[in-house]
């Protein structure tokens, strides 16, 4: 029997990703979620804010040596506020009496006179391991991956949907255990989800190099390790709650009705570790909850707020929690599929059969 379910199983895994990787729309999401790493990385850089231009007259050069300022020197002050006046400069630096003065249009140039002004020297007690900048970067790309690819389950529900409406199930069921047919949906979906995210994981140190950050690579590379089992786990959470999702509608317009609290599973996570990110109380509890333990461990991790026994515990509390989902949700699953007409609520899914 175990056997038999375990060719059922296959078969109906290979059936969803061959029918899911024929669609244009799988390779249009993969590789603009590929691009998308890539700007996230490359472009700004690339595009980042040019230094200052300014002009500077006579004894003022000597201000400005070693500051992040595009110079362009000129004869006078006359000359000076001439290419201010023109655009051609954001300011001018000029010499007043012991000291200089900066010229400008219409506002005062903030960015300018940063550069202008001796920052006082500071101590760190407590030195982060990543800035601020780069822990926001990091918590954009696992969240929008983890996003991206938790709303791309939503295909499991949007199957078994078509399947109710135009009756194959009854085909597929006289065939298949209905377990199977579960189990193949989340295999072939989880097998897909991992193919990605390796891809990813390859194209992250790609994007990085080309980038100029091979400092951040370093850092990056041991909290992507991590993020990959929590990421294919947590899929698996959130794709079996997508299968029950479309197992207790028969029509693909009242899909909207279960989908509610399955969008919140995956959208959680995005929002809550946004916010938090810079919270490491609130951070280290969303860590331990299986729903959002799949972003926020690697991210501490990536700030190195976390030890590696945290994130095997946290891995083992996700994965036993995925058992008592997918128990869960193949009694509800199994209760339902058959069922057809309105929406069939949750206490006629879970009762045995008759």
């Amino acid at each position: 029997m175990a056997q038999s379910f375990t060719k059922a199983t296959w078969l109906v895994a290979e059936r969803e990703m061959k029918t899911f990787v024929s669609t244009k729309g799988f390779w249009i999401g993969f590789l603009a979620t590929v691009a998308g790493l890539f700007a996230l990385t490359v472009l700004p850089a690339v595009f980042g804010g040019d230094d200052p231009k300014v002009a500077v007259v006579g004894s003022a050069a000597q201000v400005v040596q070693g500051k992040a300022l595009d110079v362009r020197e000129v004869a006078d002050v006359r000359a000076a506020q001439d290419l201010v006046r023109a655009d051609e400069v954001e300011a001018a630096i000029v010499p007043d009496g012991s000291g200089i003065k900066v010229l400008a249009l219409n506002d005062p140039p903030t960015d300018v006179i940063s550069q202008l002004v001796a920052a006082p020297p500071v101590e760190l007690l407590d030195p982060s391991a990543v800035s601020s900048d780069q822990r926001f970067v990091v918590v954009l790309v696992f969240g929008l991956v983890f996003l991206m690819f938790g709303m791309g389950g939503a295909a499991i529900a949007q199957s078994t949907v078509t399947e109710k409406q135009t009756r194959i199930v009854e085909i597929l069921v006289s065939t298949v255990p209905v377990r199977a047919l579960l189990a193949g949906k989340i295999v072939g979906h989880v097998i897909l989800t991992m193919g990605q995210v390796v891809v990813l994981a390859l194209t992250a140190p790609i994007a990085l190099r080309v980038a100029g950050q091979q400092e951040l690579l370093a850092v990056v590379a041991p909290a992507l390790g991590w993020f990959v089992p929590f990421l294919c786990l947590g899929f698996v959470l959130v794709s079996s709650l997508w299968a029950v999702a479309g197992a207790l509608v028969s029509r693909q317009e009242d899909l909207g009705s279960t989908m509610g609290l399955v969008m919140l599973a995956v959208m959680g996570p995005y929002f809550g570790v946004q916010f938090f990110f810079d919270n490491p109380a609130v951070l280290g509890v969303m860590s331990f909850v299986p729903f959002t333990a799949a972003v926020a461990m690697p991210v501490r991790m990536f700030a190195q707020q976390a030890a590696p026994w945290e994130a095997l515990l946290s891995l083992g509390i996700l994965a036993a929690t995925v058992v008592v989902i997918l128990l869960v949700a193949s009694r509800l699953y199994t209760g339902s599929l058959l069922q057809t007409g309105g929406r069939v609520k949750l206490a006629r899914a879970w009762a045995p059969a008759e």
